[in-house]
């Protein structure tokens, strides 16, 4: 079924009746040509574009739980391609472009709102770094552009610009930046890769790999083996308890990131804003709660919750530079497990395992990547060959000395 103005209205009309269910429940066959480790945006997304884009036939897409359930559904929904390196500019900002075209070519309302995102800025040494980076995005076909004190005061007027601490002297404007529902992201990709034969299966935990004689021949499951000529892993911050079973140790640590949502407010922030004199960003939903994070918990955890330092500090950054939330209540809170790597940077390759493919190590850029990790992962898996804008993603280059170090603070993960 095609999704249209014209469905909406002829439903109405008949009582809802035709309506389907938006991807079937399928018991998982014996093999596959291609199976794909995790039902979050990134496995949905190769999944996707296995079938669309280079015509595989045979995926299934296996999830421990249900869909929507992982780091999917647990983040703060933002989109943007303002980076700096060559390794990541690229990569993102294609990942920009899909976005922008997402729900027309998945039919599917992912409620894209490119409402532009707005980085902060308050010291003259940070306006130089912004300076470089948009300079850099630019290059790269992407848009920046500076905005001084007073076109800030003019487009966010409830923000605290003239705090003798953190005075707001400009910012790095991306307009083209912005937030998409998360959760409906992983439901139109599962409805388009379903509608185009991939087998989504949900409720089937990978327990081990079976590996013979050097190559991954298949997976055991929790309902059972399932046998497949290729496997690609994108779980996201169970990267490292799932590839351990294959006898792999990532250059990755998972942590806990938390998000937040405030009570519903009038209309507050037009666009997002992070904060340049510490670790804080926020937008403001179509409901009127305020969307807000940090830091990541800097301790190593498996659990979908975090610890009340966090809290304490995500929310006296908002205080900083919002004093007016402070009288707002705050609704629900969550937590994702982040899969950092070394260097801030993912990763998409092929493993030492013939046969076995990995795409983790998203850090705090998964989401915002989903549409470019898919495409991505799926010409690694389909060619065999890394896509022209993930070559710098490779597991080796830790080993050569090429790392990716976007936030410039090297190896420590509990720093990112």
């Amino acid at each position: 079924m095609r999704y249209s103005g014209f469905r909406v209205i002829k439903e109405a009309l008949t009582g809802h009746k035709g309506w389907t269910p938006a991807w079937r429940d399928p018991e998982p066959q014996s093999a596959y040509d291609i199976v794909i480790i995790g039902g979050g945006g990134h496995g949905l997304a190769t999944a996707y574009y296995l079938a669309k884009k280079y015509g595989e036939k045979k995926i299934a897409v296996l999830e421990k739980g249900w869909i929507g359930g992982g780091n999917v559904g647990r983040n703060t929904t933002i989109i943007r391609s303002n980076y700096l390196l060559d390794g990541n500019e690229p990569f993102y900002e294609m990942s920009l472009k899909l976005w922008e075209g997402l729900e027309q070519d998945f039919n599917y309302n992912a409620m894209i709102s490119q409402r532009g995102i707005l980085n902060l800025i308050h010291t003259d040494a940070q306006r130089d770094a912004f300076t470089r980076r948009g300079n850099a995005m630019i290059l790269n076909g992407a848009d920046a552009v500076m905005l001084s004190t007073d076109q800030i005061k003019a487009e966010y007027p409830f923000l605290n610009v003239n705090d003798a601490r953190f005075p707001i002297k400009g910012g790095l404007a991306q307009r083209r930046g912005g937030t998409v529902r998360h959760d409906a992201v992983a439901w139109g990709y599962a409805r388009g890769a379903d509608s185009r034969g991939v087998d989504i299966i949900q409720n089937c935990e990978v327990t081990g790999f079976r590996i013979e004689q050097g190559a991954c021949v298949g997976v055991e499951t929790s309902r059972g083996f399932i046998g497949a000529k290729k496997v690609g892993a994108a779980v996201a911050g169970s990267s490292g308890r799932l590839m351990a079973k294959a006898g792999m140790r990532l250059p990755i640590e998972s942590h806990v990131l938390q998000a937040f949502v405030s009570e519903g407010l009038k209309p507050l922030l037009p666009g997002v804003i992070t904060f340049g004199a510490g670790h804080f960003y926020c937008s403001q939903s179509d409901k009127g709660g305020l969307v807000f994070g940090g830091d990541i918990d800097g301790y190593n955890s498996y659990a979908q919750r975090g610890n009340l330092p966090v809290v304490e500090d995500v929310c006296e950054g908002g205080m900083a530079i919002l004093p007016a939330i402070g009288r707002a209540r705050l609704l629900r809170m969550w937590g994702g497990i982040m899969d950092m790597s070394m260097d801030g940077s993912p990763i998409i390759d092929k493993t030492h395992i013939d046969g076995l493919y990995f795409n983790g190590g998203w850090c705090y850029g998964g989401f915002k990547a989903t549409p470019a990790s898919g495409l991505c992962f799926a010409h690694l898996l389909a060619t065999d060959t890394p896509h022209e804008v993930a070559t710098a993603y490779r597991f080796d280059r830790f080993q050569r000395g090429y790392m990716i170090d976007e936030k410039g603070m090297g190896a420590q993960p509990n720093l990112h």
